[in-house]
Order: C-alpha cells, then structure tokens, then sequence
C-alpha cells in the first residue's frame, strides 16, 4: 500500500463527509404544501375564506387550498359530516348540528354577521313592517342558521308563527329573481343579495338579524382533522390572522378581490352597492367566549326538536388553536 492509499474504512468516513457537505451546501427542496379541504358559501359570509384562499396567506404557511363553493354554509356542514370537506364556515345553529351529528368542531370565530342577514319585501307591495308579512309567501333557505333564526327567534318576536306565512324553500342565490318575477313576497336573505335587489328596485329592507343575534360565524374543522393534523389547523389560522391585517388596513384590496369574484359570476351591481354589502361584515378572527350564547342557540333548537342533545362545549368550542396561533404569530 503507497502512503497514498486509503483504508476501506478512511475512505467510506471520507465520502460520508462528502457527502455532508453536498447535503449542507445543495439547495433545500421545498416542504410539500399540507392541502385542506376548505368549504365556503357565495353568499358575503363566505367571501372573507374566499380573499383568505386567494391572498397566498395560506401558502406562506405551508397550505395549499382545494376549495368547495356551495350556496350557504349548512351545506358545507352537510359536506363536513359526511367527510368530503375538512373546513368551513357557518353559524351558530348550524354548528351545533354538525356537532351532533358528525363531532364537528369550531376552531376560531372569524366574522360576525348579523347585519348581513335580513328580510327583504318586495317594494311594489309597499311592505314597511314585519307583522304585514302575515299571510304572505316568504322566500326561506329552510335549515340555514338564517333560516332557523327567522322561524325560531325573528317573526314569533312580531306574533308570526309557523302557519302564520307560507315558508317557500329555496336557495339564496334564486331568490331576487324570485322577488323579480313576483313568485314570492319577501325573502330572508344574506347580502349582498339583498343590497342587490334594493340597488335594482326590487326589494325594500325590513330589518337586520342585528338586534337579535350578532350572528358569530365559526370556523370548523372535522374531528379527524382535530384529532391527525392539529398542527395545521394552527397555521391555517396564523395564515387568517395575516389576513385579518389586510380586512383592518387595506379594505380596497380586499374589496377588489370579492368583487371581482361576483363579477365573474355574472352578478351586476356598483361598486357602492358591493361596499355597502361588504360593510356590514365585521371580520376579526378569535374565539370569543360563546357557550352562553350557543347554550341559548342548543336549547332554541331542542325545543324545535331539531336536535336532542346539547354538545359537550369543552370538546366542541377549542380556542387552544386560536390562542397557539396567535402566540406564534
């Protein structure tokens, strides 16, 4: 052997620093996007999940996005308890059945939306109070959390009760035609629907669901993604607060972005229609203490016969993800 020469063992320590030292120096492949399932209605409710999908906050984080558009969110509920979406928005009443149902659970409170959900008369029957709507055919997405307010809270506070109206079931999007052709009186809609047919001179605002439920709306997410990817939830909702900045200090920018969304779907309305419509979302991304307001939503609910239990609160409302993603924001 020449004083050249390696041993077998000098020379695989040797290509294993190598080796190292490629490792160190070559360039790091990107970490794969962890993807999710994300669920969101067309009407204003879903448009803050829709600027979040389309911000790149996501992608920051390390997610990519498979979105599911639906009408309203207790279809998204539906989708969750059946497994085919991991996240979603909705109200309270809906919640609280997909908790029953399928162990969904809610990971942040994102908006409020109280001021978004209204009745809207058609003008011609120059309709200015709620008790006039006795008799008529009101417009109703039968099963929503809006549509379970109406029933349960909104009309028996003016003397209207079930029998009182005819309740026409149909999907938000299909009611200012509705309005239009005069095939119903009046509609329980969510905006920007109902600024549009105002804007269009169809319709005359009766009131807003404001005054009696601020409307939080929830994210949720399936007990199985709770349970096997906990650590993604957390930085989906680092991606949300990165968002919430931009619904606080630049409301152009994502203004721009949702209005162009209805645009591409055909709808026609200014640009002062669509602020009024975005103006009356409160977007803050939390968890706010809500058992005692959803403890009055389970029983209004009970009492209904819609569901027969009241969700274990500790398992079902988890503010520990908001509060790690906000520690590590």
């Amino acid at each position: 052997m020449t004083k050249h020469a390696l041993t077998r063992r000098q020379y695989l320590a040797a290509a294993g620093a190598g080796a190292l030292a490629l490792g160190l120096n070559a360039p790091r492949r990107a970490a794969a996007a962890e993807t999710v399932r994300q669920g969101y209605q067309t009407n204003i409710w879903g448009m803050p999940t829709y600027y979040l999908m389309k911000s790149g906050y996501l992608e920051k984080h390390g997610i990519s996005a498979q979105d599911f558009a639906v009408p309203s969110g207790n279809i998204t509920m539906q989708q969750m308890v059946a497994g085919q979406v991991d996240l979603g928005t909705y109200a309270g009443p809906s919640f609280i059945i997909g908790n029953v149902k399928g162990g969904i659970v809610a990971i942040a409170v994102i908006e409020h939306v109280g001021k978004t959900a209204r009745i809207t008369a058609r003008k011609d029957l120059n309709i200015t109070k709620v008790e006039q709507l006795r008799g008529k055919r009101i417009a109703n997405l039968t099963g929503s959390s809006v549509g379970n307010d109406l029933v349960d809270v909104v009309l028996p506070h003016y003397g209207l009760h079930k029998g009182d109206y005819q309740e026409i079931r149909m999907n938000v999007n299909d009611m200012v035609a509705a309005l239009a052709a005069k095939t119903v009186d009046a509609m329980v809609n969510v905006e920007p629907y109902n600024v549009i047919a105002v804007a269009d001179g169809i319709g005359s605002d009766l009131l807003d669901f404001s005054q009696f439920d601020k409307m939080p709306v929830f994210m949720a997410a399936t007990a199985e993604m709770v349970e096997k990817r906990p650590d993604v939830i957390v930085a989906y909702l680092k991606a949300w607060l990165d968002a919430a900045k931009d619904f606080k200090n630049d409301q152009k920018k994502v203004n721009d972005v949702i209005y162009a969304f209805y645009a591409s779907k055909g709808y026609k309305m200014s640009a002062d229609t669509f602020t009024t419509a975005m103006s009356r979302v409160e977007v803050n991304p939390g968890f706010p203490d809500l058992k005692s307001y959803m403890q009055q939503q389970a029983e209004i609910l009970i009492q209904n016969k819609t569901i027969k239990t009241v969700p274990d609160w500790s398992k079902a409302l988890r503010p520990d993800f908001m509060e790690k993603a906000k520690a590590g924001a």
